[in-house]
């Protein structure tokens, strides 16, 4: 148990973000085409690629004793041929979401859903993936499972993630159960993790302005495996960073009480009256929070600069 302990403090202390580059990499951003008609190409591309790929799902069907079970992509083409598309499958879903008042549609292929807990928007994810073009060259690939940022602040340098499709993806996943540190200091992980695939519009993922191994205005593929979910609290005030979403449209950058350019979830003192959040909340034993409203004016008081201590 001491050495479980250990290893998830290591994994929740050394967090990895991906879809960033360094200062060293100079990237031209490409002047922005018009995003409903690159909504409507992107879409017409990725049906054209589910209508013409599959995946392993045979391995996935009968798995051998050593199968890793990673999602690998195919052409439907020669002793393939027969194989089942992508867009026939059952574990196939379509998802849709806003963005820039553009409509999108992105594909959430979910072999396995996951046993353990699911993340919020606003949550940091502990997995692997592999991320594809749709000529099916990768453009990035973990060896060893990283931390995902997915509100993408915990770093100034890091910027984290950058792919929305890919987190709105993330949410229908849940983690492992458990995990077994194996005497090499290996880790095994209980085969109950989070396994699936995400399809994404380029409007939901780099648009204009990719980092250098991605060319401008591509729909991307994310294949993963989920093993840790973390609930973040990105300023420690005791407040879930997904609470601090207060108009409710997964945006925790347009959520400033008190105007000072820090959006809440990355302020301590949310309403910058002087008494910190975490003192101007009740959180009880079994982690439920309760938000006093001292005055009775409808405002809690960790919102609230008419009450302060």
């Amino acid at each position: 148990m001491r050495l479980k302990k250990l290893f998830l403090f290591f994994v929740c202390s050394s967090t990895l973000f991906i879809g960033c580059s360094s200062d060293d990499d100079q990237v031209e951003e490409i002047p922005p085409r018009d995003r409903g008609e690159q909504a409507i190409a992107d879409e017409e591309a990725l049906l054209a690629y589910l209508e013409t790929h599959f995946y392993n799902y045979d391995d996935f069907q009968d798995p051998s004793e050593d199968f890793d079970y990673r999602i690998r992509f195919d052409t439907i083409a020669g002793e393939n041929a027969d194989k089942v598309p992508l867009i026939e499958s059952d574990l196939l879903m379509t998802r849709s979401m806003t963005m820039d008042e553009v409509d999108y549609n992105y594909y959430v292929l979910k072999i396995r859903e996951g046993a353990g807990n699911k993340p919020t928007f606003a949550d940091s994810t502990f997995q692997d993936y592999k991320g594809e073009l749709l000529n099916r060259t990768s453009f990035d690939q973990t060896v060893n499972p990283v931390w995902f940022d997915h509100p993408g602040t915990m770093s100034q340098n890091n910027p984290g993630i950058a792919v929305d499709g890919l987190t709105e993806a993330m949410t229908e996943f849940g983690s492992a159960t458990d995990f077994t540190v194996n005497p090499d200091n290996t880790v095994s992980w209980s085969n109950d993790f989070g396994v699936g695939a995400v399809f994404v519009p380029s409007g939901l993922a780099y648009f204009n302005n990719p980092p250098p191994s991605i060319p401008a205005y591509s729909p991307l593929i994310f294949s993963f495996r989920l093993y840790v979910v973390n609930e973040a609290d990105h300023d420690r005030d005791g407040i879930p960073s997904h609470m601090e979403d207060l108009d409710g449209d997964e945006n925790l950058l347009n959520d400033d009480t008190s105007g000072n350019n820090t959006p809440n979830y990355l302020d301590p003192d949310d309403d910058r009256d002087g008494t910190p959040t975490r003192e101007e909340i009740i959180i009880n034993e079994d982690g439920t929070i309760e938000f006093p409203d001292t005055n009775g004016n409808g405002i809690p008081d960790y919102l609230d600069p008419d009450t302060f201590e």
